[in-house]
């Protein structure tokens, strides 16, 4: 496929986070006079206005270095191989292959659209330990089929060429040979670029994170039918799991309470104790009289008014509200219930 920019060598679709290492991929491209278009793709599991959630602003550099970027929301593909990966998971709840490969063919998508020459990443062989490997990033190859258009240009020279390279659109010289969890190469390659605006090497994905993880897997064990409202509920605040069908969650603060109502859904149930500093609590499942009381008895234990022998809660059900006044729950009654 040839080019349209006629001023360029070629042109080069790049998976893009924002972090180090796809940014010097894009650099090394644009040293070579090679158009790129930045893919920056999102889910529930990221969140761009987070810089702890993945990679630095990916506009800054951007803007700074001249290229593009679009953002891609992998919506229910993303969660079906969450639910049901094909290639397993790390450590955690992680599905970095099966996350890799469906990138990679929404990649492909915009390719073919845009009359691009190849894609790029910015992976580094053996960097992570699950899907960095050989084998690992032969196996993604392969399943996106991207043979031979795919060209990972930190670690070029450690792999066979691929046609960009094999035609001299790309000059394979000017690629990198880095391999494993060492930074020095990448450091001194942001220097010589004057990149200055990346993060600290880690990953963004909430799927590697210890509690999300947890509470994910108690989802996953008592849900049938995930949603994205189950999803990003999982950010916040304390999970509690009442039996096999219901679980409660109860906002930390402020920020936690907003975004628990932001996905609140009809069938849930609401409950806060007013006139006095409280959480809000969802009711996820059963709403029987025994599951009411002990949220209602969880919520007041978490309120400013949990030194008081009873505290009134409010309970809002569709269109319904009602009061019930509890005893707030001793750490006894809350530890056994508790998901972490």
């Amino acid at each position: 496929m040839q080019n349209q920019n006629l001023d360029k060598r070629g042109h080069a679709i790049a998976l893009y986070s924002g972090g180090l290492d796809s940014t010097l991929a894009i650099l090394l491209m644009l040293r070579q006079n090679i158009e790129v278009t930045a893919l920056a793709f999102t889910h529930f599991a990221c969140d761009l206005s987070n810089r702890s959630s993945r990679g630095a602003n990916p506009f800054l550099a951007a803007e700074k270095f001249g290229f593009g970027v679009k953002l891609i929301d992998l919506g229910q593909k993303f969660v079906d191989i969450v639910v049901n990966p094909k290639y397993g998971r790390g450590r955690n709840m992680n599905v970095c292959i099966d996350c890799h490969i469906l990138m990679l063919r929404e990649a492909r998508k915009l390719m073919e659209m845009f009359n691009a020459d190849f894609i790029i990443t910015g992976e580094v062989m053996g960097q992570r330990p699950m899907s960095q490997t050989k084998d690992k990033l032969n196996l993604v190859l392969k399943q996106a089929g991207l043979r031979g258009k795919l060209v990972r240009p930190l670690s070029a020279k450690l792999l066979p060429p691929t046609e960009p390279e094999l035609s001299g659109m790309v000059d394979r010289e000017q690629l990198e040979g880095i391999s494993g969890r060492g930074r020095k190469r990448q450091l001194e390659l942001a220097n010589e670029f004057g990149l200055k605006d990346y993060t600290s090497p880690a990953s963004g994905c909430l799927l590697t994170d210890v509690g999300y993880s947890k509470r994910l897997r108690d989802l996953l064990a008592h849900t049938e039918r995930v949603t994205f409202a189950d999803l990003n509920l999982l950010k916040a605040g304390r999970h509690f799991r009442l039996d096999q069908k219901t679980k409660i969650i109860v906002g930390r603060n402020e920020k936690d309470n907003k975004l628990i109502l932001s996905y609140k859904q009809p069938y849930h149930m609401c409950l806060e104790a007013l006139g006095v500093g409280s959480p809000v609590t969802l009711l996820v499942g059963n709403a029987t009289e025994d599951n009411v009381q002990k949220a209602a008895m969880i919520t007041a234990r978490y309120t400013s008014a949990k030194n008081r022998s009873r505290v009134e809660v409010t309970l809002t059900d569709k269109c319904n509200e009602r009061q019930v006044v509890v005893a707030p729950a001793s750490d006894e009654e809350l530890s056994p219930l508790a998901i972490r």
